[in-house]
């Protein structure tokens, strides 16, 4: 537990199921240390061995941190927003306020007034910046190289899986309407049975009102006799080691916050074909990393996925650029210190 006083920025995580906002603090808050930051979470939810305040230290925040005169409560969420205005303007605790939004979609009246008590805004897209009414810095994610990295066992290959074929591709992340499960299967069963060579596997949840969903998907899969190429893993023990295995990756979500996974297999050095939903577009370098495509739409997917699929070796290539792109763009290490440099305005700042 870190000695409050200590601590000059807080991230809480008022989630207690994990989500993609979750992954972020996760992911940054060692990588903060790292660089030297004194950051702490709050909340629940986060694993053992994570930099985390108690909820009764929550009354040490009265009193600066020993080297500031105030700390920053770093907000993901509204309900986050909301707790650090209460701390601030009500409790009169010496804080500065700073929301990261990802949201690509208009924000609320209610969304609208938190962010205009904030003293500072991160975007975390373009897009997502271009429904702000605020200044505020765009900041893209970044993911750790050290555990997104390419295939370097014999475990991560396709050879350890017992799954037929020379080739992977996959589609990770909870099967939903949402996610866009429903179209990357579609395109499978399409392409597939020309290219014996390929195997797809589908990894994530299926939460109970999905459930429908996703049995219907097993049952197309049945109908068109590829069982045996196109398996669903359900929740694996280490995503990490599926991405290493891909040749392909498809994101084909319909609608997105920012959307991580295409960087975790970039890094992994896996070419991948993505919707435009999210940041997906900012992150892909279409035609030389991938392809991004509309949302939505599952006949582009298909088309977009098919030269990969008839030329591995086009995929490869694309792969191995988009290890130097994410290397070269989206390190962890980046989205850290620019975020960092947000808190240290922050910290700097004796206004308020």
């Amino acid at each position: 537990m870190p000695d409050i006083r200590d601590v000059e920025i807080i991230a809480p995580n008022f989630k207690r199921r994990l989500s993609g906002v979750t992954s972020t603090i996760v992911q940054l808050i060692p990588c903060q240390i790292r660089l030297g930051m004194r950051i702490a979470t709050l909340g629940p939810g986060l694993p053992d061995g994570l930099a985390k305040l108690t909820w009764p230290q929550i009354l040490g925040l009265w009193r600066p941190p020993a080297r500031r005169r105030h700390r920053v409560w770093h907000a993901r969420r509204n309900n986050e927003m909301a707790v650090g205005i209460l701390l601030r303007y009500v409790l009169r605790m010496p804080l500065k306020l700073l929301f990261t939004s990802a949201a690509q979609r208009r924000h609320t009246a209610y969304t609208k007034w938190l962010i205009r008590r904030m003293d500072a805004v991160i975007a975390t897209s373009d897009r997502s910046g271009s429904f702000l009414e605020v200044p505020h810095t765009v900041i893209q994610h970044g993911v750790d190289l050290s555990i997104f990295h390419p295939p370097e066992t014999a475990d991560d290959g396709i050879a350890a899986t017992g799954l037929p074929g020379r080739y992977l591709v996959g589609c990770f992340g909870r099967v939903r309407h949402q996610k866009g499960t429903d179209l990357f299967v579609q395109a499978m069963i399409e392409l597939l049975p020309q290219h014996p060579e390929w195997t797809a596997v589908v990894s994530g949840r299926v939460t109970a009102e999905h459930t429908a969903f996703g049995e219907k998907l097993k049952a197309d899969v049945a109908g068109a006799g590829l069982t045996d190429r196109i398996l669903f893993l359900g929740e694996v023990p280490d995503i990490k080691v599926w991405y290493r295995r891909l040749t392909l990756y498809v994101a084909p979500s319909r609608n997105e916050g920012f959307g991580l996974t295409p960087l975790e297999a970039m890094a992994s050095r896996t070419a991948v074909v993505a919707s435009d939903a999210g940041a997906y577009a900012e992150l892909i370098a279409d035609g030389e990393t991938g392809s991004v495509v509309a949302a939505g739409d599952g006949e582009a997917l298909t088309r977009a996925i098919a030269p990969y699929i008839a030329d591995p070796a086009l995929a490869i290539a694309h792969g191995e650029n988009a290890l130097c792109h994410v290397r070269a763009n989206f390190a962890l290490e980046k989205e850290a210190k620019a975020i960092g440099a947000v808190y240290d305005r922050l910290l700097g700042d004796n206004s308020g």
